[in-house]
């Protein structure tokens, strides 16, 4: 049993990134402790296999850690977020937008954009903290700021990969910088596989439904 090429995808990207990496019959658990991004806190499942999902949520017990789960199948449990993974192609964008490479020195600031997009600000300076040593001599990733009039306003990681690259980790604060963040990550590999939000005007082809959510009380 394998994972589903988008759970394989998002995997690849963020492992580097993460704590711990644990495999049991198909599925692929990520977890970082002090940090709050989800897929680096997920159990990623391959189906919904009864027998496979109890015995996984046991170990989470007995890790005392969330229940998070990713699939690209239904699962019980309380829905905590979806992505439309796949390709993502160039969109029209406003010149107002600039975006720029940055180097790692900027990661508090990248950081802070990041957290501040998604409503947690509180974990701007553990997640600079912990990417300032996952990153240290990792040339895969890039960073990348997105501004209007001088103000940071989008953050993404992107990550090189055989086909282009890959950006599964990004936000904004203003959804006018979300075409010109990606069309830049794009320009940096010449192809693009990414993730989007459910609420995301944008658009990507061969697009599949990854959602996280949390195993109801009494699961195991």
């Amino acid at each position: 049993m394998t994972l589903p090429p988008a759970l394989a995808q998002l995997v690849t990207y963020f492992e580097p990134l993460s704590g711990l990496r644990r495999d049991f019959q198909g599925a692929v658990t990520l977890q970082t402790p002090g940090v709050n991004i989800l897929a680096l806190n997920a159990s990623f499942v391959p189906d919904a296999d009864p027998a496979r999902l109890a015995a996984l949520l046991r170990w989470h017990d007995t890790q005392v850690l969330p229940p998070l789960l990713a699939s690209t199948v239904p699962l019980p449990g309380e829905a905590v977020a979806t992505l439309r993974l796949g390709t993502y192609h160039l969109s029209a964008a406003p010149r107002a937008i600039t975006v720029e490479q940055v180097s790692r020195l900027a990661l508090s600031t990248w950081a802070a954009v990041l957290t501040e997009a998604y409503g947690t600000p509180e974990w701007a300076a553990p997640l600079a903290r912990h990417l300032a040593a996952r990153l240290e001599g990792d040339r895969a990733y890039t960073l990348l700021l997105a501004y209007a009039g001088g103000e940071a306003v989008g953050a993404l990681l992107w990550r090189a990969d055989s086909l282009g690259g890959a950006a599964h980790l990004w936000g904004t604060l203003d959804p006018a910088a979300d075409a010109p963040l990606l069309n830049a990550a794009f320009e940096l590999g010449g192809s693009l596989r990414a993730s989007l939000p459910e609420t995301s005007p944008l658009t990507v082809t061969e697009a599949a439904e990854v959602s996280f959510r949390l195993a109801p009380p009494g699961h195991t």
